[in-house]
């Protein structure tokens, strides 16, 4: 369902020059920063209406429900809108543990440590234990 014309608060967000503005998904409970996303108005507006994250996926460009295929939703509990209005924070509940599409807890595992990027988060669950056979989910 496209967000309708016209709701102030859509209107409110200084959308960039390709109708998007990056969405941070936060644990409500333990402040963790868990996603970095982007939302264009109806991913916006669907997310306000369902209580469960919906982003644009700029690689598939089209929306994206999170969890659509591993069940790892976010319920979404608390929508804020940063200071200059370009950049959206959502406090969320993470179902099953695991924001990433790599089977962690986070999408931000790398650690810079004497100039090397390291993994500083364990797996949790395999990604292909998560989405099989499909390649999508790595892309």
């Amino acid at each position: 369902m496209p967000a309708p014309a016209n709701i102030v608060w859509l209107d409110e967000v200084n959308w960039n020059s390709e109708g998007l503005v990056p969405a941070i998904a936060q644990d409500i409970n333990s402040g963790k920063v868990l996603t970095l996303a982007w939302m264009d108005r109806e991913a916006l507006y669907l997310t306000l209406q369902k209580r469960q994250a919906v982003y644009w996926s700029r690689s598939k460009q089209r929306l994206w429900h999170k969890g659509e295929k591993s069940g790892h939703t976010q319920l979404v509990k608390e929508i804020y809108l940063d200071c200059d209005k370009d950049a959206v924070m959502l406090k969320v509940i993470q179902t099953g543990g695991i924001a990433c599409h790599t089977g962690r807890q986070s999408c931000f595992f790398h650690r810079l440590e004497n100039n090397c990027w390291i993994e500083a988060e364990p797996v949790i669950k395999n990604p292909k234990d998560i989405y099989g056979n499909d390649s999508s989910w790595s892309k």
